[in-house]
């Protein structure tokens, strides 16, 4: 069973699409999976051992350029890779026009299929036109969750139920950057590219407070110059915080990963965190929170909703159920 899986962007929903390899291999334990993905979330999917083949996608940069000899030259590449292998399943799961193309260069064997997404779910970028690319498309509820999305899909290609919990699959990442502390440690992932998911500065600063008392350092990762700015202005009021230098993909991945506590607003780095099962506070504040809350773990907390951020008590609630020895 050959199978490609077409999920190119971005971070959050690429990592919300890792339970559909746990899925196909257990239900086809000899199946081999390749992933189309944007070319930066490359090192994340290299870390579940169920895939097998990475095609990288760059239309975010080949935009940039798209009559330069080198981009035709990558593009013509990109296709000849997609197109390397005869799959007995393509499955499309982010149902827009460009993952659409991709799926009608895949090349399928006598009696294969191409599944994809029969509609989008509630506020989703979702593209009706993608559905000329498909052989079945499959309809889901409006506020079917990001994760279990992808898993409907894949069952109804692979002709099965989805009957468990979500299992991310993930290999712990290597190395282990200078910045990284031997002893245990929180972070906050308080950045995000919508101004209105984010939470009150003197909220994390109150958090940080109480961190504290449970000798928990906290580190401040950041992804642009605002971030930046924005994380040295909470250090300034939180004695216990470092700010971290600039991180790549995967020592972005080791710092969820390895930390005693993962506080974050809804963004692909808390994203990660729970997939690994960090323990996990979830905040959300203008996004809903059906669509993506960490359900899969009970070291996973979800805190507020659209509309109706958590306050200060509620976090410090989690913190502390968290941290009681089970």
């Amino acid at each position: 069973m050959k199978i490609l899986l077409i999920r190119v962007s971005s971070l959050g929903d690429v990592l919300h699409n890792m339970p559909v390899v746990d899925d196909l291999r257990r239900h086809f334990n000899d199946a081999q999976i390749d992933w189309v993905v944007e070319e930066g979330y490359v090192n994340l999917v290299r870390l579940h051992p169920g895939v097998r083949h990475i095609i990288p996608f760059a239309l975010r940069r080949w935009r940039k350029s798209l009559l330069s000899a080198n981009t035709q030259r990558e593009m013509k590449q990109f296709y000849q890779q997609v197109r390397a292998e005869e799959y007995d399943l393509v499955i499309e799961t982010q149902g827009l026009f460009k993952t659409g193309i991709i799926m009608g260069m895949a090349r399928l064997v006598s009696g294969g299929n191409k599944v994809g997404l029969a509609n989008g779910t509630e506020g989703s970028g979702y593209e009706g036109i993608s559905r000329i690319f498909h052989d079945q498309s499959v309809p889901v509820d409006r506020h079917t969750h990001a994760v279990l999305r992808g898993r409907l899909v894949a069952a109804a290609a692979g002709g099965y139920v989805v009957d468990s919990p979500a299992r991310f699959g993930l290999l712990a990442p290597e190395g282990h950057p200078a910045w990284l502390p031997a002893h245990p440690y929180a972070v906050f992932f308080h950045g995000t590219a919508g101004a209105t998911k984010k939470w009150a500065r003197t909220h994390w600063v109150a958090i940080a407070a109480e961190l504290q008392q449970h000798n928990l350092p906290v580190l401040l990762p950041w992804g642009n110059a605002a971030e930046k700015a924005e994380a040295e202005a909470m250090a300034l009021d939180m004695p216990n915080a470092s700010i971290l230098p600039a991180l790549s993909m995967q020592e972005a991945t080791i710092l969820a990963q390895s930390a005693a506590l993962a506080i974050g607003v809804d963004t692909g780095l808390t994203h990660i965190a729970a997939a690994y099962e960090t323990p996990t506070i979830e905040i959300y504040c203008a996004s809903p929170k059906w669509k993506t809350e960490g359900n899969w773990s009970d070291k996973i907390i979800n805190l507020g909703d659209q509309g109706t951020p958590p306050t200060v008590d509620e976090v410090i609630g989690a913190i502390k159920q968290l941290r009681t020895p089970r």
